[in-house]
């Protein structure tokens, strides 16, 4: 069975029934993870374990984990700095800045792998203006060759561990101060004082080391009539020919107020995958998700579901391998300074 374009989550910390029936459905292919579904390293294992060998090819299991306020599991993970103050340290001393960066991608990648979750959505290439609450210090920093440098520095820590990384919120959500999970937000710039910007991260990323991307539940209307996640032009024209992104393009989820007026859950998923989504994500609707499905009957893209295979996790250690791993502790010792000298 191949992987379907749906990425739903979880009520709790283990399947129920429902939940099972609808993770062997072929239109799935992912489960996203959040707080809730999570209370110890053994019982996170023993879930993810069950989600992949419902199915083969495997779900892909995926949570959002950057660090800072954005860190869903906390009790048995290390604690992991928010991107802002890794751009801060920028300023005051670049070497450590991009050894901080590459630190926290590596143990945030390698501590998730060893417990079976492939991705994490990450890392935030947005620009940090401090206009948009919602992103915050959850950006590196406000100049977007330097966002492009430590991006690409937590990346190669992601890619040591054996994690591909998605970079988020494409084209851009640091030019808004709305929050997309309350609103749709409106960036009134145009294409060209986007792209002398808050494009050049995604420019700088996406044909080399990106294997994800997700774009934002933002309108920018004097480019395109539709927010980015529903536009053929921003996703195509733009990210898929003019960037040469050749990996997945995951939809931020549907259920933010951002997305709904594209329609019912399952016309925004049809929407989504029409403009150019791969996958896309339906969280905190159980209600919804017989419907999503339902209007996705038939679907099928093997360009996407090639791609959507790439995605696994490949971990370089188990559990107490990694424990003994040279790099690895010494990230974790990198991390533990700062976060002693109460800067995390």
């Amino acid at each position: 069975m191949s992987l379907g374009p749906v990425m739903m989550d979880l009520a709790g910390t283990a399947l129920s029934a429902t939940e099972r029936k609808w993770l062997k459905n072929p239109l799935v292919g992912g489960v996203i993870l959040f707080a809730r579904n999570y209370e110890s390293p053994e019982q996170l294992s023993a879930l993810t374990s069950e989600i992949h060998a419902l199915r083969e090819p495997p779900l892909i299991i995926a949570v959002d984990h950057e660090g800072g306020r954005v860190q869903r599991f906390r009790l048995g993970f290390t604690s992991l700095p928010p991107c802002g103050y890794i751009g801060g340290l920028y300023a005051q001393d670049r070497s450590q800045a991009r050894l901080l960066a590459r630190s926290a991608g590596l143990v945030m990648a390698a501590e998730l792998l060893v417990l079976g979750v492939d991705i994490s959505f990450a890392p935030v290439l947005d620009i940090g203006r401090g206009l948009c609450e919602v992103i915050g210090d959850r950006a590196f920093h406000d100049k977007p060759l330097i966002v492009a440098e430590l991006a690409r520095q937590y990346i190669s820590g992601m890619t040591q561990a054996g994690m591909a990384a998605t970079g988020k919120h494409f084209p851009g959500h640091g030019g808004v101060i709305g929050d997309s999970h309350k609103e749709l937000p409106t960036d009134d710039r145009d294409l060209a004082a986007i792209e002398a910007v808050d494009l050049l991260p995604f420019a700088r990323l996406a044909p080399s080391v990106l294997a994800g991307i997700m774009p934002a539940h933002v309108l920018y209307p004097r480019v395109d009539p539709e927010p980015a996640g529903f536009s053929r032009f921003w996703l195509n024209e733009v990210l898929r020919k003019r960037l040469r992104f050749n990996g997945v393009i995951f939809s931020d989820d549907l259920s933010m107020v951002g997305a709904h007026g594209a329609g019912s859950l399952g016309e925004r998923a049809r929407k989504a995958l029409w403009a150019g989504c791969d996958m896309v994500l339906a969280c905190n609707d159980p209600e919804g998700l017989d419907g999503l499905l339902h209007a996705l009957t038939g679907y099928q893209n093997p360009a996407s579901q090639s791609r959507l295979t790439r995605l696994h996790g490949r971990p370089g250690w188990t559990s107490p391998l990694l424990m003994e791993d040279i790099d690895y502790r010494e990230a974790c010792r990198r991390l533990a300074h700062f976060a002693q000298e109460g800067t995390l």
